[in-house]
């Protein structure tokens, strides 16, 4: 496992992956401590690739293998979240009802807030059945920033 960590439009990020797969890219004030070595492979060179390009407004999806390690719950809910379209926006009722549990929306709120791959899988997508932004782990800021970005 190796960790890079890159410079955004929206403050640093970290990355950290094996040569198979991404296993966390998050704001930096998010990660764990870790003791991981900087470092490079394929596939962070891929994601921090596709993060440029996601910038620069030229990637609306990201194909660098993921290794998701969350509840069958959780999984179900990432899942979902990588089919809302680009520039779209969802409420978490709505994500709730995709995923058949219409009443559970709450959970899908905390689901999203666990998620470990900011921005690949798009939960600053989901906002509040009102339209208004709602939460975002990585803070509202960004989140606006990136609902604009995808919009422009």
């Amino acid at each position: 496992m190796k960790r890079a960590i890159f410079q955004t439009p929206i403050g640093e990020m970290v990355a950290m992956g094996d040569e198979h797969a991404l296993h966390f890219l998050d704001f930096i004030e998010r990660c764990p401590s870790v003791r991981e070595p900087i470092g490079r492979n394929g596939v962070l060179e891929s994601i921090k690739r596709e993060l440029k390009l996601y910038f620069e407004g030229k990637l609306t999806a990201f194909q660098t293998p993921l290794a998701l390690k969350g509840t069958p719950f959780r999984n179900r809910v990432w899942g979902q979240l990588l089919n809302i379209p680009y520039g779209e926006t969802i409420s978490y009722a709505q994500l709730a009802e995709s995923i058949g549990q219409p009443s559970a929306y709450r959970a899908v709120a905390q689901a999203n807030g666990a998620n470990h791959f900011a921005i690949v899988i798009p939960c600053h997508r989901v906002v509040n059945k009102n339209g208004r932004l709602g939460g975002y782990s990585g803070g509202l800021a960004r989140k606006e920033f990136l609902l604009k970005h995808e919009v422009q």
